[in-house]
Order: C-alpha cells, then structure tokens, then sequence
C-alpha cells in the first residue's frame, strides 16, 4: 500500500468536499496557507498515484497540485 499527500489550489469554496469523492481519497480537509485543501490518497502501487492525481487535477476549479508520497 502507497500513501501520499496531495495539496491542492483551488478559489472553490467547497473543494475539499469534491476531493473526498475522488477513488481512493480515504480524507480530505481545507486548509490555510499557500494550498486551500488537503487529500490524503492510498493505492495499491506507486503508478496509480499519478491516475489519482489526475482525477484530482481534473475536477473544476483546481488550479494546481503538489503531491509528496510517504517514504517508508
């Protein structure tokens, strides 16, 4: 099992929702800084992050993305 972090720039208020709804999310929160929401992901290998992260920069109103994967 893979773990990441994706951080997420978007103005939509309600990001963070539309995030949970994404496969393989298992938690999504808003944040303050430089990000506006967080989305925790878990996958079976390490490619599938990129389909994830692909779904996620497609949802409407997401501006970009950073993704730190867990280092075991």
């Amino acid at each position: 099992m893979v773990k990441a972090t994706v951080l997420v720039k978007s103005p939509k208020k309600l990001i963070a929702a539309r995030l949970a709804k994404v496969k393989s999310v298992y938690d999504s929160f808003p944040v303050s800084g430089q990000f506006d929401a967080v989305a925790l992901i878990k996958v079976d290998s390490l490619s599938k992050i990129r389909v994830v992260t692909s779904e996620i920069q497609s949802i409407t109103g997401v501006e970009r993305t950073e993704t730190m994967v867990e280092v075991q």
